[in-house]
């Protein structure tokens, strides 16, 4: 149920920007047919921020999908009170002197894409997941996940202004914005475990702004809803039904009403994204100029990316995806709390960061007994292993991994070594000194890596630095006792996708 004393939701900003990123990619799929000069030209002008730096374009890659809780422009202007008004978002009145609204990242979708691009599977997180952060935003150390852009952002305007009297507010605008974009995804990064490559953003207006130029969208509920007086949204009827733009936002932002509240309204925002993506593949709008230029035009204004994705290359890899292969999960919470007065969600971060690395990166089917062997590796028999002492190092992103593997090694006859962490690797590396080729060559094969000898490493032992893929070999990552499980539908699985797909949803 939705928890007493809760804010009103303000926008549902993951649909939005899973919006944007679908509008833009659907005129990219034109861009890299040839279409026109024009469009390639627009397309490369979509983008904007040095937030980040900037992973691969084209392979697999991790995508964080953000909008900003925001009654301004990018500028840092209010929004006009007509504007506000079709939002179900107050006034320039309270965005002024009332304290209404902010500039949180109300939901968040962070996507990984597999290479190829044919398929893609997401986690929605909750706005209320309280966590740690990276480093302290405006002085504060801890908060939801959702407050990191916000307090980032206040801390380095104030800064500016402070050094820079004479600064503009569209200049200083842009760098609280920049520092409020590196805290999300700092802040996502740490509480996933896994690094993110790409950010697509997109703003309040621009949702609206977007939603118009495609006139909406088709969404199916369970059931009539009455009217929700906090996001404006009411259906009279169950079923398949079109929204307008209006309509469309209200339906993404409403969690009051809605039996499992936040966890609930990411389902509508899973909905809402795969809706889209079936409507820009089935509806012509790929075929129609006017329409593809009217999306470029806004998307130019109103969606942030990151300077360093080519949208050209992605699109050419992402042109087989669609609803039916993109799959939705939520991150699980295990409890409702208070803390300093806030309505949170207790979550277990460890968990989290298994569960994410899992699914993002599944291990290989094929048995370990039958995967192909280093030379070598066939003829380690368990006295050779028994004096092998294995250090195992942590560099990838899942807490209390080395010592999980260090244990999972012992059990297979070797003898334990250090245990600790070391600085961040992509792969995982294994060395071994003098008399230890033989059973690094079988380590490594757990890893799907090759041994390499090192001076650095003592005689009789092996060294295996953890990467940011590794998973405890032979195992398959489980909820603790605490934690809840993410079962695949209900209050905190995904949304059911149905054959056209588009799910209904509550």
């Amino acid at each position: 149920m939705v928890r007493p004393g809760s804010p009103a939701p303000l926008w549902g900003a993951a649909g939005k920007a899973g919006y944007a990123l679908s509008c833009v990619a659907a005129a990219l799929v034109l861009a890299v047919s040839g279409f026109s000069y024009f469009v390639v030209r627009d397309v490369n002008s979509i983008g904007g921020s040095h937030a980040i730096n900037s992973g691969p374009s084209i392979g697999a890659q991790n995508i964080l999908l953000m909008g900003l809780e925001s009654r301004t422009d990018w500028n840092g202007n209010v929004l006009p009170n007509d504007i506000l008004k079709a939002l179900h978002a107050g006034s320039r009145q309270g965005v002024l002197y009332g304290n209404v609204g902010g500039n949180a990242t109300n939901t968040l979708i962070l996507i990984h894409i597999p290479a190829g691009g044919k398929k893609a599977v997401g986690f929605s997180i909750p706005r209320d997941d309280w966590v740690t952060f990276p480093e302290a935003y405006d002085n504060q150390t801890q908060g939801k996940i959702d407050q990191a852009y916000g307090l980032a952002l206040a801390a380095k305007e104030s800064e500016l202004r402070q050094q820079h009297p004479g600064m503009s507010q569209k200049q200083v605008a842009f760098g609280g914005n920049e520092a409020g974009r590196a805290a999300a995804v700092a802040t996502v990064e740490q509480l996933t475990g896994v690094h993110i490559d790409h950010f697509a953003e997109v703003n309040l207006d621009g949702f609206y702004e977007l939603a118009k130029v495609l006139g909406g969208v088709q969404v199916c509920l369970k059931h009539a809803v009455p009217l929700d007086t906090y996001s404006g949204f009411s259906a009279k009827r169950a079923g398949y039904q079109h929204l307008n733009a209006k309509m469309a936002l209200a339906f993404v932002r409403q969690r009051h009403g809605l039996t499992n509240g936040d966890l609930d309204r990411t389902h509508r925002q899973q909905a809402f994204l795969a809706s889209v993506m079936q409507q820009l593949r089935t509806e012509g709008v790929l075929s129609d100029l006017t329409k593809i230029n009217s999306l470029l035009s806004v998307a130019k204004q109103y969606v942030i990316t990151d300077s360093g994705w080519n949208l050209l290359d992605f699109a050419t890899q992402m042109r087989g995806l669609n609803g039916s292969n993109l799959s939705f999960h939520t991150l699980p919470i295990q409890s409702y709390i208070q803390i300093a007065g806030q309505d949170a969600n207790q979550v277990d971060v460890p968990y989290i960061q298994q569960l994410v690395h899992q699914t993002f990166y599944p291990a290989p089917s094929t048995p370990a007994s039958s995967r192909p062997q280093p030379s070598g590796t066939a003829s380690v028999s368990p006295a050779v292993a028994a004096r092998t002492t294995v250090d195992v190092f942590n560099g990838g992103g899942i807490p209390g991994l080395a010592g999980q593997v260090s244990a999972a090694l012992v059990k297979d006859g070797y003898k334990a070594g250090q245990v600790g962490n070391t600085t961040a690797l992509p792969t995982t590396q294994v060395l071994y000194g003098a008399g230890s080729a033989a059973s690094a060559g079988k380590i490594a094969s757990l890893f799907g890596v090759t041994a390499t000898s090192s001076a650095s490493v003592a005689a009789g032992h092996v060294q295996v630095m953890l990467g940011s893929k590794a998973t405890v070999p032979g195992a398959t990552p489980t909820a603790s006792s605490s934690a809840v499980s993410l079962p695949t539908t209900g209050a905190q699985g995904g949304a059911v996708t149905a054959k056209n797909g588009i799910p209904c949803v509550d």
